[in-house]
């Protein structure tokens, strides 16, 4: 970890020396608060822009300088990062901005954001000297975690635990990707501490981003990717939907760093959009007061974390960055699927467009205004829950092989 000096607890501000396995604060004894900090002064003397524009890799590794990695360690081979930013005139349009940029990170090698966390817990296992990693998640996280294990070969194992309700695309990926799948029957809190506790037993390595400080540092490469794609002039805000709070976490993070090292002048806020059947960082953010669990009652099964661990890192992101959070409902989620498809030929899964539902009612609110420019990122491919998107556009119509039928729905449809 050539940059890496410390990791720094937000919470008491205390320092350890940075350990592929440290997860714990033993200060204030609290998970999922460290942080990973970096010389900056030395980045900013081995490291620059035109370094990077003349370094051919589109990965994620292109910017090893600010990921807490050994260089030398093996990396998966899947291409992890380097997902396309769209401009869409259209749904800036329809959402009643002027300026929308789409990051579709449902094209990440097994279908979502999450590859970009997995990566890095792939390589901080072999720098622990583990070969079997274990996580619990609703669907994204595992697959990443199986699939990037896969591309290593027969090195390395995967343990995954899901709530029984995980989609069963997710579920599939899974299976295929050679990942032993432990499909609880409970909630994601219950298959959460299960994880936990297994992974304590049998001294596996922990690829729960809530708990594991490595892995938010992999999530923050999609806003960095975003920062280059828009050559270093970022927009008003960044959109993620939030569920454990990880990702929303990275993507400051990813923002601090190259506002540190010079590359950016301007810091975003953040937009961070929960769905309101699983609201509990939402809540405790617009309360003041610390995070109270709620139950899991949404379809975006992706974000849908009653007792999220990495809340307080989420907050503290979003308030640092002067941002806001807000709720869309299951029924504009949904639609939402339908409306990013029909003009843009992205589909996301519901988590997925959570961020662009979120926009149009911050809108609304005048939380965003009109003039502002807006990043969001799609962070889940719409493949991964088929079921949800069937129920909001319907079946196919369907008819017999005979030209006289099908010119008559072609009439009613006015075609």
């Amino acid at each position: 970890m050539k940059y890496v000096k410390d990791l720094v607890c937000i919470s008491c501000g205390e320092k350890y020396e940075a350990s592929p396995t440290q997860y714990l604060c033993p200060k204030c004894g609290e998970k999922g608060t460290l942080d990973v900090e970096y010389d900056y002064e030395k980045i900013k003397k081995d490291w620059n822009k035109q370094d990077l524009k003349a370094n051919p890799d589109p990965s994620i590794w292109r910017y090893s300088a600010l990921l807490p990695i050994d260089p030398n360690t093996p990396k998966p081979p899947l291409r992890v990062g380097g997902t396309p930013l769209y401009k869409s005139n259209i749904m800036a349009k329809l959402l009643g901005i002027e300026t929308l940029y789409i990051k579709d990170d449902g094209l990440n090698p097994t279908g979502s954001l999450k590859d970009r966390a997995s990566a890095i817990a792939v390589v901080k296992a072999q720098e622990a000297g583990m070969n079997i990693v274990a996580c619990a998640s609703t669907g994204n996280a595992a697959s990443s975690l199986a699939g990037n294990i896969a591309s290593m070969g027969n090195e390395m194992k995967a343990v995954i635990f899901v709530p029984s309700r995980a989609p069963i695309g997710k579920v599939t990926q899974l299976l295929v990707f050679g990942a032993l799948v432990l499909s609880v029957k409970g909630s994601y809190e219950e298959t959460f501490y299960l994880s936990q506790e297994a992974i304590d037993k049998w001294g596996w390595y922990n690829r729960n981003a809530a708990i594991n400080p490595y892995l938010v540092e992999g999530k923050k490469t999609s806003s960095i990717e975003i920062a280059e794609q828009l050559n270093w002039q970022m927009v008003d805000w960044l959109v993620y939907s939030v569920g454990d709070g990880c990702t929303i976490a990275g993507a400051w993070k990813g923002m601090y760093d190259l506002k540190q090292i010079g590359f950016i002048d301007k810091l975003p806020r953040l937009l961070g959009v929960q769905s309101e059947g699983c609201a509990p960082i939402t809540q405790a953010f617009k309360n003041g007061t610390d995070l109270v669990p709620v139950p899991e009652n949404t379809i975006a099964d992706s974000i849908a974390v009653g007792k999220p661990r990495n809340y307080i890192k989420a907050i503290k992101a979003v308030k640092d960055s002067d941002g806001d959070m807000i709720n869309v409902t299951d029924d504009e989620i949904l639609n939402m699927i339908k409306i990013l498809g029909k003009n843009t030929g992205i589909f996301g899964e519901p988590a997925g467009v959570a961020g662009l539902a979120g926009i149009k009612k911050a809108v609304k609110k005048g939380i965003i205004k009109p003039t502002e420019s807006v990043a969001v990122v799609v962070t889940g491919n719409g493949l991964k829950d088929i079921k949800n998107a069937e129920n909001v556009v319907g079946a196919p119509l369907t008819l017999q092989p005979d030209l006289k039928e099908l010119s008559q729905l072609l009439k009613d449809y006015n075609f």
